[in-house]
């Protein structure tokens, strides 16, 4: 199979990579000269066989606007789009049927694994009809970890469903980083607590809360075990509070992900350790920037 890939940031760099090792020929553009494989989308349409596939991996909002809003001008009846962006499930719905009107086919994808994605694979959540999803499986076969394609791909629903899923699978990281994060506060907190980094370490094999995001808090601590380096400001990504205006939309209680959304407002506010966890957290699965301590 060969798929344009248009997006060659941290995350769609990577993603190029990992399906070329999967066999999948991928053909990608960016306006970085230094990344890209083609000098514009009109190269990269042309340089795909019929009918096409298209993943965007660009960021939500706008920008996703115009990419889809230029391929819907471009390409053919019976192409494919895929954005795997951040995207809200609501611009999903809109973009496919903009892109529907226009004989265009589009699935939405939900892609978590941030920076370690290269490596370890990408969990895939899908949202479309099911014959699009069928075209496309070679290539989430080729992004996904190996072993059983269930655990770590799934077709949630039609299209939308799949960034509606993603949206909530950031919503329980943001409660899940938050109670790693007031734990860390609370042991660095008292005097009896000589070796904190130990005891995170000590909780990796056979405790009830051992996870790749507490391996994670490891890893930032042996890098920087006072974390003295990073400002305790933590950015919100805007799926958190999706997330929670979902929550109340539907009338669902989500008191935990409410709270942590919240305690990253207070984090721009306050002196925080326990944010200066959750900004550690952030940088080591997803890449994403944190502030230098003052």
């Amino acid at each position: 199979m060969h798929i344009g890939l248009i997006g060659l940031g941290k995350m769609g760099f990577n993603m190029r990579e990992r399906m070329r090792n999967g066999g999948i020929e991928v053909t990608g553009y960016d306006r970085n000269p230094d990344v890209t494989d083609v000098a514009s989308v009109d190269e990269l349409i042309a340089a795909l066989p019929t009918p096409r596939l298209v993943w965007v991996m660009v960021p939500a909002g706008a920008v996703t606007d115009a990419v889809v809003t230029e391929l819907g001008e471009k390409l053919a009846d019976g192409d494919l789009v895929i954005d795997g962006g951040n995207s809200r499930f609501t611009e999903d719905q809109k973009h496919g049927a903009v892109l529907a009107g226009k004989g265009i086919r589009f699935v939405d994808c939900g892609v978590s694994g941030g920076v370690w994605g290269l490596q370890n694979g990408y969990g895939l959540m899908a949202g479309g009809a099911e014959e699009d999803i069928e075209f496309a499986m070679p290539v989430f076969d080729a992004l996904r970890p190996e072993g059983e394609r269930a655990d770590s791909f799934v077709h949630v629903g039609g299209v939308g469903a799949g960034h509606y899923a993603k949206m909530v699978h950031n919503g329980i990281e943001y409660g899940l980083m938050q109670a790693y994060a007031e734990g860390y506060e609370l042991l660095a907190a008292k005097d009896i607590v000589k070796d904190l980094p130990g005891t995170f370490r000590a909780w990796q094999k056979g405790t009830v809360v051992r996870s790749w995001l507490l391996d994670l808090m490891v890893k930032a601590l042996d890098e920087d075990p006072g974390l003295a380096s990073i400002d305790d400001y933590v950015e919100d990504s805007g799926e958190g509070r999706w997330t929670v205006e979902e929550a109340i939309a539907n009338a669902v209680p989500a008191p935990a992900i409410t709270a942590a959304l919240f305690a990253r407002f207070a984090s721009r506010e306050d002196v925080s350790p326990a944010m200066k966890m959750v900004s550690a957290l952030r940088h080591q699965f997803g890449g994403h920037a944190t502030r230098p301590a003052n």
